[in-house]
């Protein structure tokens, strides 16, 4: 993906190999640059950076969101919905245990959305996200 401004999010992970397995072979993030205390991915055009910070891993908190315990800490995409789809199914075949199970959000109302929530090997919780329609992202 040619992203004309990709962000960038460093986060701490437990282990290196733990973050390569999932955000490497799971996910399928292309790995870039890395030493022995990070390591740089592809998250679909933009760049994330695992650094071995053991103490600092993992979600604490969550907060209510049209009824679900929602990690506040937490980073995603938002994808198309067929790209959703399929890592939604790719995750269930893999075994992957799911924060929340991927669903949709906000029925009927401005904002409708499919979601899904699941925490990566190292405890930090990630946000797939797809809309039906992609004008209502930033909707009110």
């Amino acid at each position: 993906m040619n992203l004309a401004h990709p962000f960038h999010l460093a986060f701490p992970v437990t282990s290196l190999a733990k973050a390569r397995a999932f955000y490497g072979d799971l996910l399928g993030c292309p790995e870039g640059r890395s030493s022995d205390t990070w390591v740089d991915f592809d998250f679909h055009g933009h760049q994330i950076v695992a650094h071995l910070a053991p103490d600092e891993a993992g979600h604490r908190h969550t907060g209510k969101v049209d009824g679900d315990d929602v990690p506040v800490r937490h980073f995603g995409l938002v994808l198309s919905m067929d790209k959703w789809e399929a890592l939604a199914e790719r995750l269930r075949a893999a075994g992957q245990r799911f924060v929340i199970e991927p669903h949709v959000r906000f029925k009927g109302q401005v904002g409708e959305q499919a979601t899904m929530f699941l925490l990566d090997p190292c405890g930090n919780a990630l946000e797939f996200k797809a809309f039906a329609d992609p004008a209502q992202l930033f909707a009110r």
